[in-house]
């Protein structure tokens, strides 16, 4: 009987998690009537998350860069007065009930809102950003749904993704649909190297591979490898403070998981900290064994033994580590730069509106 209670417990609370994730990733209803904007606008819609999240922080870049561009360009959010206050920004915001989009605008919906898409107004030109490929069809059920759900009705004009290997990906799930790579930017105001020494510091992102966590850890302690190491979890952290904190680790410890790019650890590495860990996939063309320490996914006993390693390495020369940081910063700053995305965005934005550079 106990058994039957605690199963009927466990599916409710199931049953209630899906439902909250289903009515948070509702579409919003935008206005009726003309157009609002005189002109071709690209509007990215977001979810009203002001909780530190990579995802949204690069929507927001995206629609300052294509201002930069001279294409008109703003966030759109559900709440009137919403802006992300995580990170410091002007980025133009609009609230979707003010806005009617046209059949010149282009309406940049994230994959998030997936299981909603058939929501989305069908004036404007769609555009699906999906920056987690692997989470794509996580909520669509093998059921005879059509073939190309989501992205079936409406259809987007293109796919943007934010890594080669979801790109890949992409274009291999749906070869009808144009998919194009904006590449992420690591801000090299904010995570840099720093010339100070490092601290015995061990430090990473708790949001993915709880239990694989947990296990590493115990095995850490086990072996003694953790004694006199500080651990410290970066959650809840504005960028500055999360720089800060991987400026000054010795190692940085990546567990991504089915990623879209893997942003903490590649910031991890234009702060000059050594990363070891997964590189969830599509962090493989980042992670390169020259200075970092990538391993297979999923194999336990191989992270294990390439963070003793890597600890065991900066207790006997912390200059090797040091020096392997200092390369990785400069491959990952200099590939993804606000340069590079901007070319980025001129290459799929120039076909589809005018641009006009602002001087």
């Amino acid at each position: 009987m106990k058994k039957i209670v605690i199963d009927l417990a466990r599916r409710g609370v199931g049953h209630y998690r899906r439902a909250t994730d289903r009515k948070a990733r509702q579409v919003p209803r935008f206005g009726v009537g003309a157009p609002t904007a005189t002109g071709p606008t690209v509007y990215y819609l977001a979810p009203d998350n002001d909780r530190p999240s990579g995802g949204v922080r690069v929507i927001y870049r995206h629609v300052d860069l294509l201002g930069e561009l001279g294409i008109r360009a703003a966030v759109v959010h559900e709440k009137a007065g919403f802006r992300c206050s995580w990170f410091a920004n002007e980025t133009p915001v609009v609230t979707a009930a003010a806005v009617v989009p046209g059949r010149a605008d282009v309406l940049v919906v994230p994959e998030w809102y997936g299981p909603a898409m058939g929501q989305v107004p069908r004036e404007p030109r769609l555009v699906v950003f999906n920056q987690r490929a692997y989470d794509t069809f996580d909520s669509v059920p093998y059921d005879g749904t059509a073939p190309g759900a989501p992205y079936s009705e409406p259809h987007p004009v293109a796919l943007l993704a934010v890594s080669d290997d979801n790109v890949e990906l992409l274009r291999y799930a749906f070869p009808r649909i144009p998919v194009h790579l904006t590449r992420n930017v690591i801000d090299d105001r904010i995570f840099f190297p720093s010339s100070a020494p490092r601290r015995r510091l061990l430090s990473y992102v708790p949001h993915r591979r709880h239990a694989e966590r947990e296990q590493l850890l115990h095995i850490l302690r086990s072996r003694g490898v953790l004694r006199g190491w500080d651990l410290t979890a970066i959650s809840g952290r504005t960028e500055e403070e999360t720089a800060a904190i991987m400026r000054d680790s010795a190692v940085f410890l990546s567990l991504s998981e089915r990623e879209g790019f893997g942003l903490p650890p590649a910031e991890a590495m234009a702060c000059g900290s050594y990363v070891v860990g997964y590189p969830g996939l599509a962090g493989r063309e980042f992670l390169d064994p020259a200075y970092s320490a990538p391993v297979a996914d999923g194999d336990l006993l191989a992270l294990a033994r390439a963070v003793e390693d890597a600890c065991a390495t900066f207790d006997s020369d912390p200059a090797v580590p040091a020096k392997k940081g200092a390369e990785a910063s400069r491959q990952v700053l200099s590939r993804y730069s606000a340069d590079n995305l901007r070319a980025d965005l001129t290459a799929f934005y120039g076909p589809l509106l005018p641009l006009r550079r602002v001087s």
